[in-house]
C-alpha cells in the first residue's frame, strides 16, 4: 500500500518561509516523478493547481510561474522524501498543499496523472 505523508504546514506571516515534507512508504521514491499541487479555499472539489515537482531521474525540475522565484522542490532519496522549500511566501499561496506521485510518466505536470495523494497540509500566510 503507498502512503504519502505531508507535514510542515502552518501559519506563517507573508514574507516568511516554511518547508513542507513528503514521507514515501510503499514506493521507492527515487523512481517516480513527483512533486506538490495546491487547493486554495473555496476551490474544494474543483482541479487542484500544479506547484512543483521534479523528474523520475531528478535531472529537471518545474515550477508554476506564480512559485518558480520562491518554491524549490527537492528530494532525498537516502529518507525517500520529498520537499517543497517555500520562501517570500504571499497570502494568496494559502492553501491544502498535496504531495503526489506519478507512477507512469518521468514528469509530473498535470493533476489528472497523479496515481498517489498525500492527505494535504494546511498553509496559510498572513498579511
Amino acid at each position: 500500500q503507498v502512503q504519502l505523508v505531508e507535514s510542515g504546514g502552518g501559519l506563517v506571516q507573508a514574507g516568511g518561509s516554511l518547508r513542507l515534507s513528503c514521507a514515501v512508504f510503499g514506493r521507492t521514491s527515487s523512481r517516480y516523478a513527483m512533486g506538490w499541487f495546491r487547493q486554495a479555499p473555496g476551490k474544494a472539489g474543483k482541479e487542484r493547481d500544479f506547484v512543483a515537482s521534479i523528474s523520475r531521474s531528478g535531472g529537471a525540475a518545474y515550477a508554476s510561474d506564480s512559485v518558480k522565484d520562491r518554491f524549490t522542490v527537492s528530494r532525498d532519496n537516502a529518507k525517500n522524501a520529498v520537499y517543497l522549500q517555500m520562501h517570500s511566501l504571499k497570502p494568496e499561496d494559502t492553501a491544502v498543499y498535496y504531495c503526489a506521485l506519478d507512477s507512469n510518466h518521468s514528469d509530473l505536470r498535470f493533476s489528472s496523472t497523479v496515481d498517489y495523494w498525500g492527505q494535504g497540509t494546511q498553509v496559510t500566510v498572513s498579511s
